[in-house]
């Protein structure tokens, strides 16, 4: 397409049309897709949300093992200081001495009670934890046996029609250039306000294509002539008349063979 100084209403109508079909090719195209990549990224977020989990697990797990190996050596400390008490008592002068070593020795026993306790605690958590890891290395393996199931049909699907997208795309971009920039963003505002992105339809069956209100006969004669852009006044699509939609349609389909 080159500008040109004057464009007829048919002209830009022809265009806008092109524009639509272009733009309508490119919503099929990722209508195919559908949900497959908003389900790979939600795939990716929860391979990673477990990945994390996993690393967490096994960071908690280093550091039980850890006070296990801390609590064993107040143990061996204690048993160490119980026996050098138990050596001192043995030489004691007075009673006063004996009563000061015995109560060393009972908070060293103390010490040792707990020290166990905390470690039989300790094992307790590491089974739980282990379960957990258990668990979760579980449904990382599904989720990420999922992720590469869909991440294959994504990439199947991309390498079908990325190209074509890809073409599309510059074409969309083309057409707009050569069409009056006013026209563009009216088309832009409508294709976003409809639920199908059809900013510019056709008349069928003496209605506006996809809607039931049926267009008034002399409108219906004034869009077949192209002298103006007329809008359909409940949905605020761009008409056009059947035979300029069936010549571009044909058109254009041509160009759609050849991307």
């Amino acid at each position: 397409m080159s500008k040109k100084a004057e464009v007829t209403v048919e002209e830009k109508l022809r265009a806008l049309y092109d524009l639509q079909l272009i733009d309508s090719r490119i919503d099929e195209i990722r209508n195919v897709r559908g949900e497959l990549p908003l389900e790979v990224m939600d795939l990716e977020d929860d391979v990673l949300g477990l990945k994390t989990r996993m690393d967490k697990l096994k960071t908690d797990l280093e550091t039980i093992n850890f006070e296990i190996t801390a609590k064993k050596n107040l143990i061996d400390e204690a048993k160490t200081l119980m026996k050098k008490y138990t050596d001192q008592q043995k030489n004691v002068r007075n009673s006063r001495e004996f009563n000061s070593i015995t109560k060393e020795l009972e908070f060293q026993e103390l010490e040792i009670q707990l020290a166990e306790k905390n470690i039989k605690e300790f094992k307790a958590q590491i089974e739980q934890k282990k379960e957990v890891i258990a668990e979760t290395k579980e449904r990382l393996v599904e989720r990420e046996n999922h992720l590469k199931h869909k991440k294959s049909e994504l990439n199947a699907i991309l390498a079908e029609t990325e190209k074509e997208e890809k073409a599309l795309l510059e074409k969309s971009a083309d057409y707009q250039e050569h069409i009056d920039e006013r026209l563009v963003k009216a088309y832009e505002r409508i294709r976003n306000n409809v639920k199908n992105g059809l900013a510019v339809v056709p008349i069928e069956r003496g209605a506006s294509g996809g809607s039931f209100f049926t267009i008034p006969p002399q409108v219906q004669v004034e869009i077949a002539t192209r002298k103006k852009i007329i809008t359909d006044e409940h949905s605020g699509r761009i008409l056009v008349d059947p035979v300029l939609a069936e010549e571009e349609q044909e058109k254009m389909n041509k160009m759609f063979t050849k991307l």
